[in-house]
């Protein structure tokens, strides 16, 4: 049975190492801030200036859009078919949101990234929403919840659900499990079949621009669900599918689709792309070792399962002012001082950030 996060075996040859990866990035040094928001590539620079400086092209950037589907689905272990586009979480979510039986129940984490979470909140219809720490999410599931949601890695705190359990529990009472990856696809292998629904922005760990979302779709729960937001983009020919009522809607997820974002896609392709070429497993050892490193400098205990994420305690926001005065971009999150460690960081960063704090 596949598990929802991969420990991939050796890559192939061909795979890009961390170093050749971290070789893409330029001004990186003190930046610690991916799960805020990722740096551009060489490639997403340059695709994006290339851009600026042509003539657009429609079908050039249909094709990149393609392009950069196929590499996301790549990422997450399924097939194109099974990837539809938008332009931001809460958006897609809401189409889940919208497919909901009235009177439905919602299990999420509490204090979970809010567009996971509002969009089932004011869906109406009766849908109701109910928490639970996130450590006891599989535990606390049951007959009566329809659909659990959670983020694989928490926005707040970098803590890694326990994904398989959380879905073994969701399969044993008949719910259909939504994952939000935005936290973790880039550092993270994840294995999107194991899910009803995962949804991911690629402006964080994949280091594209704002704007390219992905919503990966079981077959059976893409079946339960109306396309509310089709537009031309979501026909089966979407060049014939511009005017009137009668276009005819793509057959696969495809049928989910809005419109792309032009230039966040041609931004997004290159960078998406290079992930999917990543040694994945490489890539996680380097974040999540570098992290480590940076707690022990802190002496903060380590988390049962490795994350690049560090947060500890900073109600007054002194130690996220320290940070910045020693040219460290970090993030202050519910009371937290918040660090992240992703492939453009090196042993250097720990040491600009562990001794702006005095360690």
């Amino acid at each position: 049975m596949p598990t929802a996060t991969r420990s991939p075996s050796s890559p192939p040859a061909s795979r890009l190492s961390p170093d050749a990866l971290r070789a893409e990035f330029v001004g990186a040094s003190g930046y610690l801030a991916a799960c805020s928001t990722g740096l551009p590539s060489l490639g997403t620079r340059a695709a994006m200036t290339a851009d600026l400086h042509a003539r657009p092209d429609l079908l050039h950037y249909a094709a990149v859009t393609e392009r950069a589907r196929a590499s996301f689905a790549r990422l997450v272990g399924v097939g194109a078919d099974r990837v539809a586009i938008g332009s931001q979480t809460s958006v897609l979510v809401s189409l889940l949101a919208a497919g909901l039986p009235a009177g439905a129940t919602v299990l999420c984490p509490e204090g979970e990234f809010s567009s996971l979470v509002l969009p089932f909140a004011h869906a109406g219809r009766g849908i109701r929403v109910r928490t639970v720490p996130l450590g006891d999410l599989a535990e606390a599931l049951s007959s009566s919840d329809d659909l659990v949601a959670f983020s694989i890695v928490q926005s707040a705190t970098g803590e890694v659900a326990d994904a398989d359990a959380i879905v073994t529990a969701a399969r044993r009472h008949g719910a259909r499990v939504v994952c939000d990856a935005t936290q973790a696809v880039g550092w993270l292998p994840v294995d999107a079949a194991r899910f009803d629904a995962l949804v991911c922005h690629a402006y964080k760990w994949l280091c594209a621009p704002r704007g390219a979302a992905f919503l990966s779709l079981s077959e059976d729960f893409a079946a339960t669900l109306e396309p509310v937001q089709a537009g031309w983009y979501a026909g089966a020919d979407p060049w014939a599918a511009c005017y009137g009522a009668d276009a005819r809607l793509a057959d696969d997820a495809r049928r989910f689709d809005v419109s792309p974002a032009w230039q966040a896609m041609v931004g997004a392709e290159p960078a998406i792309a290079m992930f999917a070429q990543a040694d994945a497993a490489a890539l996680h050892h380097r974040v999540t070792g570098l992290a480590a490193r940076f707690r022990d400098r802190l002496a903060l205990p380590q988390p049962a399962r490795a994350t690049p994420i560090v947060t500890w305690p900073d109600a007054d926001g002194v130690d996220l002012a320290r940070l910045t005065r020693a040219g460290v971009t970090a993030s202050g999150r519910r009371g937290n001082a918040r660090v992240a460690f992703h492939v453009f960081n090196d042993e250097s960063d720990v040491g600009l950030a562990a001794a702006a704090l005095g360690r």
